[in-house]
């Protein structure tokens, strides 16, 4: 005869293992990147923290949303986790990693460790949206006091953010025509974000 308390437990470790499933895979959901990136205010509704967290960084920087989200979409495409793409010789053999490019906003481990020295922004993760938008803006603003590049110039200030303020001023873009085209792809990107939160604002 089996014992009645093994009768009532097995139900409740099914209903335990099936609730710890569920919070695994509700975790995994909200971790990955929006469902439609084109879609400023879709980004927001589904990702109902970031827009205090874009906003917070926009009051702190002056960086506006529009153009925090324009540059996370081209470095990321907002996967928390992306890396620098594997560098090859002679097109497929494995030659290293190009740089050490990571997550949201793809910061240099030594550009992330002047932002964290600078900012005191200590325990920041590249990993983190609301440390990924802060970095944003306090590169925005560093952007604007050394190059006098206007924090709503998606163009130019995404140019800064590729190159580096002193590769800016040498104009180093000027021998990248692929990078003037993905600037150019920055600054619509940027308006189109801009007209979509303008009317989604409330």
């Amino acid at each position: 005869m089996k014992h009645p308390i093994n009768a009532i437990e097995a139900p409740k470790k099914l209903l335990s293992i099936f609730i710890l499933s569920s919070l695994l895979l509700l975790s995994a959901c909200s971790s990955g990147p929006p469902k439609h990136l084109d879609d400023g205010c879709a980004i927001f509704q589904e990702k109902s923290d970031w827009y205090e967290y874009a906003n917070n960084s926009y009051k702190k920087w002056g960086v506006p949303i529009h153009v925090q989200l324009a540059i996370i979409h081209q470095e990321s495409r907002f996967r928390s986790e992306a890396i620098a793409p594997d560098d090859t010789l002679l097109g497929f053999i494995p030659w290293g990693q190009v740089s050490t490019a990571y997550g949201y906003a793809q910061v240099l481990d030594s550009t992330w460790d002047w932002y964290i020295q600078s900012s005191g922004n200590w325990g920041a993760d590249r990993d983190d949206f609301e440390d990924a938008t802060d970095f944003i803006g306090w590169y925005g603003s560093l952007s604007y006091k050394k190059l006098g590049i206007s924090k709503w110039d998606a163009y130019n200030q995404y140019l800064a953010y590729h190159e580096g303020h002193g590769g800016w001023k040498r104009k180093t873009y000027n021998k990248k025509p692929w990078l003037i085209k993905v600037s150019q792809k920055v600054k619509r990107r940027a308006s189109r974000y801009a007209a979509q939160l303008k009317h989604c604002k409330q």
